[in-house]
């Protein structure tokens, strides 16, 4: 115990603390517990340290207690403070299977098993306890130095091969990143050696398998193919953008491992699949009732305000659809697949690009002819996903069956003719809520727009989720692309409509 004052605080007791554990009103242990107490004090003459044990009558156990002062009160203060504890105790506690009190000056304590050390106020404890504190300080003092040099130059050392690793190597990791290493024979043990039981899934640039750590933990392993052009600077995309994220609407990347032309990126195990998984199969689009899908929505919207506003980093993700929104036990989403992502400076508005990556039907029109993205392209994108998730119908599926109008177009007639409803997913029956509806449609719409200054940002957003008040909210215009069932669509557009894309060249359609 460590105490210090501005004046003296002995006498009155003043009890910091007084604690006590569940009760035993029985009369037999009630008289134990008085026993020990009471020949404890008896005991206490000239000690600083007592102690004292007594059987519970009519019962097979026995009752110990302890006492103690500090060394800086005379004998009879000690004692005076240790029975005025004891009152205390008979006071509060008596029926108390143990209690305590804490002062100042003293301390009393009973349980029904011993918590002390007899010895404990020996010369010979005393000693050990000096030793015990003693030695460690002089180990410390010779050889934290030692250690603290060669961790040094250790650490030098390995800047030097990791600079030079990366200069030969580009697709090497920076050693700054927040997630762990892997050994390579580790992941391949927790997946099977990626045997096709333990694969969950495919994308375009490699499989998906299920593994389980040694403690019980489950993971998602993401093998990136190996042909796959764009896969090695991808790999060290996602590693340097991911670990630095950390959102409950966003997969969380648990760590990497590499090996020759292997790469392998570990992220959290998110059970329910993805969004599409669940929205566009007749069998389970029954299970996504409109609260769920609010959720959902919200949840989307929450992570890509994180991204484009409230993280260190400003990331634009570039590649967010329906198969890219992963959804865990509680039907949560979590925004998953950075490998396309782009981290942006505190004051930068847009970038250019010559290559187009990503997933037709969810572009900015920007994107698409011109190679430029910006925050506004994710929100583009995010209009997309709103209208699948309310109509549950795919971009590029409703373009199928309505001769070449895709799901945009097909939105904006039945918003501009007034008749919302009737684009909403039948699977929903009477569920939905018209004053939660109707907004998530306006605010697609927003979204979707041609002229990215219109849109609307992840900020916006979130406010009109949460207000009902519609009215004061832009008037939607034609969407980006629209064309009436009488325009007529080139074929290798409506071909792109369902087209995903790892790397295309394009021609600079826009000066710059």
């Amino acid at each position: 115990m460590l105490r210090f004052s501005d004046e003296y605080t002995f006498p009155p007791l003043s009890p910091l603390n007084t604690s006590a554990r569940e009760k035993d009103s029985r009369q037999g242990f009630k008289q134990g517990v008085v026993q020990t107490l009471v020949e404890m004090i008896s005991q206490q003459s000239g000690k600083r340290f007592v102690t004292h044990e007594a059987a519970i009558i009519s019962e097979s156990k026995r009752v110990y207690s302890l006492g103690q002062c500090t060394p800086d009160i005379s004998e009879s203060d000690c004692q005076t403070c240790l029975k005025t504890a004891v009152q205390l105790l008979f006071t509060c506690c008596q029926s108390a299977l143990g209690a305590r009190v804490l002062s100042p000056s003293c301390i009393v304590r009973y349980e029904l098993y011993k918590f002390y050390n007899s010895e404990g106020n020996s010369r010979n404890s005393f000693s050990k306890v000096i030793i015990g504190i003693v030695v460690p300080i002089i180990i410390g003092i010779i050889v934290l130095p030692i250690a603290i040099f060669y961790f040094v130059r250790i650490r030098n050392v390995k800047k030097q091969n990791i600079t030079t690793k990366t200069t030969t190597d580009p697709t090497r990791v920076s050693a700054d990143e927040e997630s762990s290493q892997y050994d390579f024979a580790i992941i391949q043990a927790i997946t099977n050696d990626f045997s096709l039981k333990s694969k969950i899934g495919e994308g375009g640039y490699g499989s998906v398998y299920k593994g389980m750590f040694p403690n019980k933990q489950e993971v998602a392993i993401k093998r990136l193919s190996r042909s796959s052009i764009q896969g090695a600077q991808e790999f060290k995309n996602e590693v340097e953008v991911v670990a630095k994220l950390q959102h409950k609407n966003l997969v969380r990347l648990l760590g990497f491992g590499s090996q020759e032309e292997e790469k392998i990126l570990i992220y959290e195990f998110v059970a329910n699949k993805s969004l599409d998984y669940f929205l566009f199969d007749r069998e389970k689009q029954y299970k996504l009732e409109w609260s769920m899908r609010y959720n959902i929505i919200r949840g989307i919207a929450r992570g890509l305000l994180y991204l484009h506003e409230d993280s260190r980093l400003k990331i634009i993700h570039r590649d967010l659809k329906t198969s890219n929104i992963l959804l865990d036990t509680n039907m949560d989403p979590k925004i998953a697949d950075f490998g396309l992502a782009r981290i942006f400076g505190i004051d930068q508005i847009q970038e250019n690009t010559n290559r187009i990556a990503g997933t037709y039907g969810y572009m900015s029109p920007e994107y698409i002819r011109c190679g430029e993205f910006s925050v506004k392209s994710d929100i583009f994108s995010f209009g997309v996903i709103l209208l699948e998730i309310i109509t549950g119908k795919k971009n590029h599926d409703i373009c199928k069956r309505n001769r070449g109008m895709d799901l945009l177009s097909y939105a904006w007639e039945h918003w501009r003719d007034g008749c919302q409803i009737k684009i909403l997913d039948p699977t929903l029956g009477e569920s939905y809520t018209v004053n939660e509806v109707i907004p998530c449609m306006h605010i697609a719409l927003l979204c979707v727009q041609e002229n990215a200054d219109e849109r609307p940002t992840m900020t916006k957003v979130m406010l009109m989720l949460n207000s009902y008040f519609a009215n004061s909210w832009p008037t939607p215009r034609e969407p980006a692309f629209y064309r009436s069932e009488s325009k007529r669509i080139p074929k290798e557009i409506e071909l792109a409509l369902s087209t995903t894309v790892n790397e295309v060249s394009i021609s600079e359609l826009c000066p710059r």
